[in-house]
């Protein structure tokens, strides 16, 4: 938390009557959810299998200049699809109020090299309820970055910037990793844990699938076309690698979102859990097409606080959670896509280098946080 905390204002009383209110706006969607919602991701789920058969489909042909180029968008955008409005809501169990066995987050796997249960446990048991807590949310500047300029600074962190780009290029290897946790299980002793060794091997069955469908039965198919279609599923996976690396630092990383020490969270009621989703999160303005193309969420704020409602009714809730902003005079974080990029890569640099001066704390912030 900055050292002015931003809901310092609130009284014990105003929390938890904000989580009620919240409370209230999640049961009256859930109570509305029906045909319409369930027809919803059924249409996207058929958009998205058609438009990537017929992207592969024209990338047969991709010899041809004007082949490759479309056929490489159509892929692009259909492994965005599969990745941000389907796979990541799916996995949350947005739609399994359905009993769809299609379309049940015990069920899915996804076009991604990290197993569903791996990322289940890492994405929506720790990210989701440690969102932004150092040392407990591994999502927070993924284990390799610094996040808060009282975390102590270390020549290693120069470099952030460029581990940044490289983990956004290879975003999904990058996920893989830290739902591993390689960075405490690369010591000799836990590499030899036979659970780390069960998940180890998952996430190597897993990427020997993906390579193999990416980047050896697909372009053998194209016959003449073999390379040309090799680096089209190269450029698509590249291109939907940094679309959702960018959408997912725009919703947890730029100026204005806060983080969180472990101490903070101790005995943290419901009330409170949810203030921290709320100023821990940031949202993307934008048009429809914005909004779906990064699987809604750009309504970041909204996904943190209700993780487990259909994507398609975060637009909605928005407007009511907004107002809740509003009376309880809090900020809403949010602004077009190139904003908040620039915002986030801004305090990726700044926080790459030493603070010039020590930053006055608060009492409750005397202690050192722990290093992410």
């Amino acid at each position: 938390m900055t050292a002015i905390d931003p809901t310092a204002h609130l009284t014990a009383e105003q929390i938890e009557e904000l989580g009620r209110e919240l409370d209230a706006i999640r049961d009256e969607v859930i109570a509305g959810r029906g045909e319409k919602d369930a027809a919803y991701i059924r249409k996207v789920i058929s958009v998205q299998r058609k438009l990537e058969l017929v992207s592969r489909g024209v990338l047969l042909f991709s010899i041809f200049p004007p082949a490759w180029l479309l056929g490489t968008a159509g892929l692009s955008v259909a492994k965005i699809m599969d990745n941000m409005e389907i796979g990541h809501n799916v996995l949350h169990g947005q739609w399994d109020w359905m009993r769809d066995p299609k379309i049940h987050s015990t069920t899915w796997e996804w076009d991604h090299v990290s197993p569903s249960e791996q990322w289940k446990h890492s994405h929506n048991e720790l990210h989701h309820t440690y969102t932004n807590v150092i040392g407990k949310d591994n999502d927070l500047g993924y284990g390799i970055m610094r996040v808060d300029e009282d975390q102590k600074w270390h020549p290693f962190h120069l470099g952030q910037p460029l581990w940044n780009f490289i983990n956004a290029c290879f975003f999904e290897y990058g996920i893989a990793a830290y739902d591993l946790e390689l960075g405490k299980n690369l010591h000799k002793r836990r590499r030899k844990n036979p659970e780390f060794r069960a998940r180890a091997k998952a996430v190597g069955r897993k990427i020997r699938k993906q390579v193999l469908k990416d980047y050896v039965i697909h372009p053998l198919l194209s016959g003449p076309s073999f390379l040309t279609t090799l680096a089209a599923t190269f450029t698509a996976n590249l291109v939907r690698n940094i679309w959702s690396h960018s959408v997912i630092m725009c919703g947890h990383f730029p100026e204005g979102v806060q983080v969180f020490e472990r101490r903070s969270i101790k005995g943290e009621t419901r009330g409170q859990w949810y203030l921290r989703q709320m100023m821990g999160s940031a949202n993307i303005s934008g048009s429809k097409a914005m909004h779906f193309m990064t699987g809604n969420l750009s309504h970041q704020i909204e996904h943190h606080l209700f993780p487990d409602l259909p994507s398609n009714r975060y637009a909605e809730v928005a407007v009511k959670v907004r107002a809740l902003f509003e009376k309880y005079e809090l900020e809403y974080v949010t602004g077009p896509l190139p904003k908040q990029v620039f915002s986030a890569w801004h305090k990726v640099f700044r926080l790459s280098l030493p603070n010039k001066k020590p930053k006055v704390k608060t009492p409750d912030r005397e202690q050192e946080l722990v290093a992410a």
